[in-house]
C-alpha cells in the first residue's frame, strides 16, 4: 500500500501538466467567453470552427476540473470561470494564462537548458506578459501598498513596474509615481493607466540596468524584477537606486519568497527554474537581498513575509 501511494504522488507529479494543458487550449480558444449561458459541444465548436468530437472531449475535461457544469448535453461556466477566464471580469487572468503558454512553448527546451546553462526564448509575447502581470498585481496592489507604508513620501519610483498597477494605487494615495521600464512596455501600461483614471504618474523610458532612472525620490520600489537578472545586475540596480533617493528616502524590493537553502516553498523553487528557462536569474533569499543592501550602504534593513512574497527594504542615510 505505501508504495501504491508513493506511485500515485509521483503521478501527480509526471501527470501535472495535463490539467494545465486543457485551461491553456480552452484560454486560447476564447472558449469561457461563449459559456456565460448554456450551450452544446455542438454549438461551441460551430462558433469556434472546430472539430465537434475534439471540443466535447475539452469541455467534459473542463467540467471534470470544476471551470464548467454540464447539465444534460449543455455546458456552463462556473462561478470561477466567469469570474477570472471570461474578458469582461475585473479580475480576467487570460493574459497570465496565455503568457503561461508562452512559458509552455519555451519551457519544452529545459533539456537543452540544463547541458548549456543559456536560457530558451524561443517564444515570447510581450503584450500577454505584460497584461498578465497587471492580472496578478491587481488583486493585491491595495494591501502591497499599503504594506509599504506611504507616510511622508511625496515621490516614488515604481522602477521596472510593468503594467503600472503599483503606479496606479500610488497615486491615489496622493504620491506623484513615475514608473521606468522599455518603451513597448510604457505603451502597455498608458493603456492601462488610463482605463484606471489615475493621476500624477509620470514615465521614463529605458533600460534600468544602463540607462539614468532619475532622481530626487523619497520612495523606489522595485517589485519582482530582481528574480530576473543576475546577482551582478541586481547590486548594480540597487546601487543605482540608492543614489537616486532623497536623504531618508527609501528602496523596497518585493520578491517571491524563498528559504535561505533555496528549496522551499516548492513553487518558489520552480519559479527558479522558470527564470532559469527564460532568463540568468533565481529566486534570491531575503539572506541575499539584505546583503546587497548592506554593500551598497543601506541602513535599517529589514524584511517581511507578505503572503506568498518578502518584502525587503532599507533607507538611505
Amino acid at each position: 500500500m505505501e508504495v501504491l501511494k508513493q506511485a500515485k504522488e509521483l503521478r501527480k507529479l509526471w501527470g501535472g501538466f495535463w490539467p494545465a494543458r486543457v485551461l491553456l487550449t480552452a484560454n486560447n480558444f476564447g472558449i469561457f467567453d461563449y459559456l456565460k449561458s448554456p450551450k452544446t459541444a455542438i454549438e461551441i465548436a460551430k462558433s469556434l470552427k472546430t472539430d465537434s468530437r475534439a471540443t466535447e472531449i475539452l469541455l467534459d475535461a473542463l467540467t471534470g476540473l470544476g471551470l464548467l457544469k454540464k447539465s444534460g448535453n449543455k455546458y456552463k461556466n462556473t462561478l470561477t470561470a466567469n469570474r477570472f477566464l471570461i474578458k469582461e471580469s475585473p479580475y480576467y487572468h487570460g493574459d497570465i494564462i496565455k503568457h503561461a503558454d508562452t512559458l509552455w512553448k519555451n519551457w519544452s527546451g529545459l533539456d537543452e537548458i540544463i547541458k548549456t546553462g543559456r536560457p530558451n526564448r524561443s517564444a515570447h509575447d510581450h503584450e500577454a506578459f505584460i497584461k498578465g502581470m497587471h492580472n496578478i498585481a491587481s488583486l493585491k496592489a491595495k494591501d502591497v501598498i499599503k504594506a509599504i507604508d506611504l507616510k511622508g513620501v511625496k515621490k516614488a519610483l515604481d522602477l521596472g513596474g510593468g503594467p503600472g498597477t503599483y503606479s496606479i494605487e500610488m497615486a491615489k494615495k496622493g504620491v506623484l509615481a513615475t514608473l521606468f521600464d522599455v518603451p513597448e512596455t510604457i505603451k502597455i501600461a498608458k493603456e492601462i493607466i488610463k482605463k484606471s483614471k489615475a493621476k500624477e504618474i509620470d514615465f521614463i523610458e529605458g533600460d534600468f540596468i544602463s540607462d539614468n532612472i532619475g532622481d530626487g525620490y523619497d520612495l523606489i520600489f522595485i517589485s519582482q524584477v530582481l528574480h530576473a537578472y543576475s546577482e551582478d545586475d541586481c547590486i548594480r540596480l540597487i546601487k543605482k537606486s540608492k543614489a537616486a533617493l532623497n536623504q531618508n528616502g527609501r528602496i523596497v524590493i518585493q520578491e517571491f519568497y524563498i528559504d535561505k537553502n533555496r528549496t522551499t516553498p516548492p513553487q518558489s523553487a520552480l519559479f527558479s527554474v522558470n527564470m532559469l528557462v527564460n532568463t540568468y536569474g533565481r529566486c534570491y533569499p531575503p539572506s541575499e537581498i539584505k546583503q546587497w543592501l548592506t554593500k551598497t550602504g543601506f541602513k535599517n534593513i529589514r524584511h517581511k513575509i507578505f503572503n506568498d512574497s518578502v518584502m525587503v527594504s532599507g533607507m538611505q542615510k
